[in-house]
């Protein structure tokens, strides 16, 4: 269904709320929901609103007009195959991404991928002001689109616009090695209320626009701002979070805590079951977590016959040398762990390179008795909130990175530094032995945390001090 009205609310993002499927015959294809906690966030205030969605449907090469799919109103931006490879997995994900993890792997600066990236920047911002009706908000999201605000701004000067960042903002000896530093504060700047993760993303942020473009110190009574001319930007950290009262109810239902006493007896009922959740890619740190379990079982402080691991690696970005890499790595591990350890018909690690529907997944975390979260940088992870609104029985624990966004918020969890082998040792352990009285302080307290700050009060939040900002 064609819709042109032009929108008060208006989401901007890579990916459009729905994926389009191409039919292998030739037809049309079809609609699949994103299952992103995005979505989850955004969809009651777009129906609220007069809200619609900007973004890329997921296939190259495809021209849509505007449309409805169920209730919502979505405007397709059209993206080549080539610039999918040098726009989204060139310059996003293999200059920007790694560079905002710390350069965990060292980036590639490319000409060329910049060049596509600043024309789909500007598809995205001319489709943005195309669809929004005047005065209205616009909300820009991720590292994709970082040049989108600016352009907005220029086509668009009564619009009301906010940038929010899903990944970290690095530190500045980081940031300033990208040679197009200063058209990224640039292009962020042209927002009125620009948010990050975690309080240090913002201050890092607003030390570059006073090394980059010589900012004013703010006004008396606007801290934590930036001055553009006649214009203040807000700089705040949002942490994001999750649909928690959801996610607490469907781990309690009658159906999920039948299917996780199933998945325990697939598992071989064992004592204690461990739980790794991730993407697959270089800065999860699975690797570290597999190399941890290996050499307990061989020190003999885990046995065997005792615990089992579970380890989800959704499949990403795998036309990227680095990704395929770690995948083989991953599987060499798993391999070499389950020889050793495993026996017939009771492997040690259980290792799934797919995609898991998400009743079995919320199944997987009421099941588990440790979960490990140990990514060398993370945003957020959403997957160690997701774990807590499981356990509000106070059973469960939480072995997190200290360089995971989360552990701001999760700070009864075991926390650990990713680098540090022994470390992680010591925490799985820590996390497995632990007397069950210590283990539900911990668990109940954060369980309270996430059950108070969830993905609509972040959503809320933001955008009330968006229209703040603006007025």
């Amino acid at each position: 269904m064609t819709n042109t009205t032009s929108s008060d609310f208006l989401v901007v993002a890579n990916r459009l709320p729905v994926d389009l499927e191409p039919d292998p015959d030739g037809g049309p294809g079809t609609w699949h929901r994103s299952p992103g906690g995005l979505v989850t966030a955004l969809e009651p205030i777009l129906r609220q609103t007069n809200g619609a969605w900007v973004g890329w449907p997921g296939t190259p090469d495809v021209d849509l007009e505007p449309f409805v799919e169920d209730g919502l109103t979505l405007h397709p931006v059209r993206l080549t195959e080539t610039e999918v490879a040098e726009y989204y997995e060139g310059f996003s994900n293999t200059s920007l991404w790694p560079l905002y993890h710390d350069a965990v792997v060292t980036p590639t600066f490319d000409r060329s991928w910049w060049k596509t990236y600043v024309q789909v920047n500007e598809r995205f911002a001319r489709a943005a002001a195309q669809a929004a009706a005047p005065g209205a908000t616009v909300w820009v999201h991720d590292y994709q689109l970082q040049l989108v605000p600016r352009m907005l701004r220029e086509m668009r000067p009564d619009l009301t616009i906010g940038f929010f960042l899903h990944i970290p903002f690095p530190p500045p000896e980081l940031f300033l090695q990208l040679p197009w530093r200063r058209e990224i504060i640039e292009g962020l700047l042209g927002a009125d209320l620009v948010g990050f993760h975690l309080p240090g993303g913002a201050d890092n942020f607003r030390f570059l626009t006073r090394r980059l473009l010589s900012a004013p110190a703010p006004r008396p009574g606007s801290a934590g701002a930036v001055e553009v001319g006649d214009r203040l930007v807000r700089v705040g950290a949002y942490p994001i979070s999750i649909d928690s009262a959801h996610i607490d109810e469907q781990s309690r239902s009658a159906s999920t805590q039948l299917r996780a006493k199933q998945i325990r007896v697939e598992l071989g009922d064992p004592d204690t079951v461990l739980l790794g959740v991730d993407r697959l890619d270089y800065t999860k740190g699975i690797d570290i977590r597999l190399e941890a379990l290996r050499e307990l079982l061989e020190e003999g402080t885990l046995d065997p016959e005792k615990i089992v691991m579970v380890q989800l690696a959704t499949p990403s970005r795998e036309r990227l040398t680095a990704y395929a890499q770690l995948r083989d790595d991953v599987e060499r591990q798993v391999g070499n762990i389950n020889g050793k350890f495993g026996r017939l018909g009771r492997p040690v690690v259980h290792y799934l390179h797919r995609p898991v529907d998400r009743d079995e997944l919320i199944a997987m975390y009421a099941c588990t008795d440790t979960m490990l979260v140990t990514p060398l940088r993370d945003g957020m992870n959403l997957v160690a909130k997701e774990y807590v609104a499981c356990h509000g029985d106070g059973s469960g624990a939480l072995v997190l990175s200290e360089f995971a966004g989360a552990a701001w918020e999760l700070r009864r969890a075991h926390l650990v530094n990713p680098h540090d082998l022994d470390a992680v040792k010591r925490a799985i352990v820590a996390a497995v032995t632990e007397e069950p009285a210590v283990k539900a302080r911990r668990m109940r307290s954060m369980h309270t945390q996430v059950m108070k700050h969830d993905v609509d009060r972040w959503a809320r939040t933001f955008l009330d001090d968006l229209r703040a900002a603006r007025s």
